[in-house]
């Protein structure tokens, strides 16, 4: 009989929610390891159940808030508002400044990246006005802007406590939140499947360097938490009231461990209670019963707890994964707004605040895969946050708070240490756990050309200058007739042309030329050349034309005859990394007063930088190496493009390029011709003009530029493909 009933169990019965979940993480997981890079496949799953999972936030978040504040009463407000408000807001306050000491412990690392259109994009202003007033909450719910729609969810409910006939609607909203709830209910009845998928996706993409990245979140996240629910909450309950830290947490163990099992706050709201007018009944004053609990309890559930405030993490994290970390005058608005928003779901509050500080969205799938450890922990520091609340609170109702300047001062020093030791101890734990070599420099030098070349010419290296023919009308009819074209380079024209590790000459304007040749049914033959041409001119007996990334100047327009542009180069600054933020806005800069900065030897450049900066010291540099050699006295940043400067802080990590806003300038760049020749120049221009056209000058600037595809794409080991062998 018992054999009989448990072989018909369904899943539901068979495994608690929790457990349903990790076996589909565990299967996602195993299918990715199994089956690799094709769980791609999955994604559109992965895609859907996230904006399922978001779907019913907002509605929720409207409707709950009005009816949890509306069906308080007006003395329930005014006590909560006054006294147990304080204590949240201070509670609110410890949880944020350990949000914003979790950049301490993410281990150091040195990034650089390939040039990124994101450099040169405005930030829009922050409009806190429309971020947080919303003149239409029906455009805020359909633009998901969170922070307005939460702050008019918390007017209307306020709105209603006084409201005396209001019964009908909080019966209305308690049905649609009951609605709305068992849609979002429905949803979550698909997590396993939607973690699946994620699960599988996340595993077989992500190669194991960005998993092992993955684990310094999960780790920091249970240091912290762990470190908020036992200590710091506990500890404050101890500094604020007769009662001991031991008892608050020997009294709370059963409901902490019962959260930190089921993953359910929800659930051990009714413990909570009990053992908090437990522990006031027991040590605070004679005759105190802990009744507020009842109603402080439940109304908390409303606000935004501990852990909730501490999922705002991930957003640091994000940006540490993705080599675009928060920038410290970043910190007060991701406080701010990360509070407002977290009075809604934080399946919705992550991703507008990803997008609110340009972080890739994609990462807030390592939110969610994330969850199944987190959520855990989470729930336990939640459990302690309500217990804490509720103890504190009531505490506060009877006026029995004492605020003990030594209780207070040991509680702050003995916090502080812990803290110290907290962050450098993870810290410590994730430099080991966590691979940090740097590998974009060979990334780079590593590069090839994107096409195989073979029989279209031999690259030279050598000084030696081709014989001429001296007897050919122009160098037009030359280069006809001898069918070879002659190209001269500069040797220090990181990413247009350069010796990569295996000795090849590449770059972006190689590929041109080969491709130039190829279109033209020619040979080519690259030569060395000095920067001195620009001044003097380029004499027809050294090459045909120039294809370095040469940048148009007044000046040299005076020497040489450019043909037209088929790039635009932005003019930058390259900084040391901890120097970024200060170099990004012409304000910034001019506030900075006296500046010495290295330039290119160029009158142009040298003109524009004293456009715009009066208080500046010029040092001219000839080669691009120079910018990041010692120099006496040292100077404050360098003068470049940002395209070309990226590639340089690939071999330079230390520093990153600042395009300083607002109007970024641009820089064209185009080829030089010898000799003035009129024919090649109306040739090369032409030409230009087809590779516009066909996509060649766009796709060559995503691989050489932008860093596209630069490393060769290895597959991600699987054992389908490494193991049985059944796929290449």
């Amino acid at each position: 009989m018992t054999s009989n009933a448990a072989a018909g169990a369904t899943p539901k019965e068979r495994f608690s929610p929790s457990a349903r979940i990790g076996i589909g993480i565990a299967s996602g997981a195993a299918l990715g390891l199994f089956a690799g890079e094709k769980t791609s496949a999955l994604q559109p799953v992965a895609d859907a159940y996230i904006k399922l999972l978001q779907m019913t936030v907002l509605p929720y978040v409207t409707v709950s808030i009005v009816w949890g504040l509306g069906s308080l009463d007006a003395a329930q407000a005014r006590s909560l508002g006054k006294r147990v408000g304080l204590i949240l807001v201070v509670m609110w306050a410890l949880a944020l400044a350990a949000v914003l000491l979790f950049p301490v412990m993410f281990p150091p690392h040195q990034s650089a990246s390939f040039f990124s259109t994101t450099l040169l994009a405005e930030r829009e202003p922050f409009d806190f006005l429309n971020l947080y007033i919303p003149t239409n909450p029906f455009h805020s719910l359909a633009n998901n802007i969170v922070p307005a729609v939460v702050l008019f969810s918390v007017v209307v409910g306020v709105a209603l406590i006084g409201i005396p006939d209001k019964a009908v609607l909080l019966g209305v909203l308690g049905v649609a939140g009951r609605a709305v709830s068992k849609a979002t209910n429905f949803v979550l009845a698909l997590t396993p499947y939607g973690v699946f998928a994620i699960a599988a996706v996340v595993a077989g993409t992500l190669s194991f360097d960005e998993l092992q990245r993955l684990e310094v979140y999960l780790i920091s996240y249970v240091a912290m938490s762990l470190f908020l629910a036992l200590w710091v909450l506990p500890g404050l309950v101890a500094a604020l009231t007769p009662i001991p830290y031991r008892a608050v947490l020997s009294r709370g163990r059963e409901a902490l461990l019962t959260a930190f099992m089921t993953t359910s706050l929800f659930a051990v709201l009714p413990l909570i209670t009990e053992e908090a007018k437990s522990l006031v009944r027991d040590y605070d004053r004679p005759g105190a019963d802990g009744a507020a609990a009842d109603i402080i309890v439940p109304a908390s559930f409303n606000f935004p707890h501990s852990a909730k405030l501490l999922s705002l993490s991930f957003v640091f994290f994000a940006g540490w994964f993705a080599d675009t970390r928060v920038p410290l005058s970043d910190y007060p608005r991701l406080a701010g707004t990360g509070l407002l928003v977290m009075f809604g779901n934080v399946n919705a509050a992550i991703p507008f605040l990803l997008d609110l500080l340009r972080i890739p969205a994609d990462t807030f799938r390592l939110f969610v895969t994330s969850a199944i450890v987190n959520a855990r922990f989470g729930t336990l520091l939640s459990a302690a946050h309500t217990l804490v609340i509720a103890v504190l609170g009531t505490c506060a109702v009877a006026g029995t708070l004492t605020f003990n300047v030594r209780k207070l001062l040991r509680f702050a020093l003995i916090t502080s240490l812990m803290t110290a030791t907290v962050l450098a101890g993870t810290r410590v734990v994730l430099q080991i756990a966590v691979n940090n070599r740097y590998d974009k420099d060979e990334m780079l030098t590593g590069m090839t050309l994107m096409r195989d070349w073979r029989g279209a010419g031999v690259l030279s290296r050598g000084n030696r200058q081709p014989t001429i023919d001296q007897g050919a009308a122009s160098a037009f009819d030359r280069m006809q007739d001898g069918g070879v074209l002659r190209v001269g380079y500069f040797a220090d024209s990181l990413p247009y042309a350069f010796f990569n590790r295996r000795g090849q000459l590449v770059g972006f304007d190689v590929e041109m030329a080969l491709q130039l040749a190829r279109d033209l049914q020619m040979d080519v033959e690259f030569t060395p050349v000095d920067r001195t041409v620009l001044k003097t001119g380029l004499d027809p007996q050294i090459c045909d034309l120039i294809m370095s990334g040469v940048a148009i100047t007044a000046d040299r327009a005076l020497h040489v005859q450019f043909s037209a542009s088929y790039v635009d180069e932005t003019v930058a600054f390259i900084v040391p990394d901890n120097r970024l933020s200060a170099f990004s806005e012409w304000s910034s800069v001019r506030s900075m007063g006296h500046l010495r900065l290295g330039v290119p030897r160029d009158p142009y450049f040298v003109q524009k930088i004293r456009e715009e900066l009066t208080d500046v010291e010029v040092l001219p540099i000839d080669r691009m190496d120079e910018m990041f050699e010692p120099h006496v006295p040292p100077v404050d940043a360098m003068v470049a493009t940002a395209e070309r400067g990226s590639a340089y802080t690939l071999l330079h990590p230390e520093y990153s390029v600042a395009v300083p806003k607002p109007r970024p300038f641009k820089v064209p760049l185009a080829y030089v011709i010898a000799g003035r020749d009129s024919a090649i120049a109306a040739m090369v221009n032409t030409w230009i003009e087809l590779k516009r056209k066909d996509g060649t000058i766009d796709e060559l600037f995503a691989y050489w530029i932008m860093g596209q595809d630069s490393a060769p794409k290895r597959p991600r080991w699987s054992i389908v493909r490494d193991v049985l062998h059944w796929a290449r």
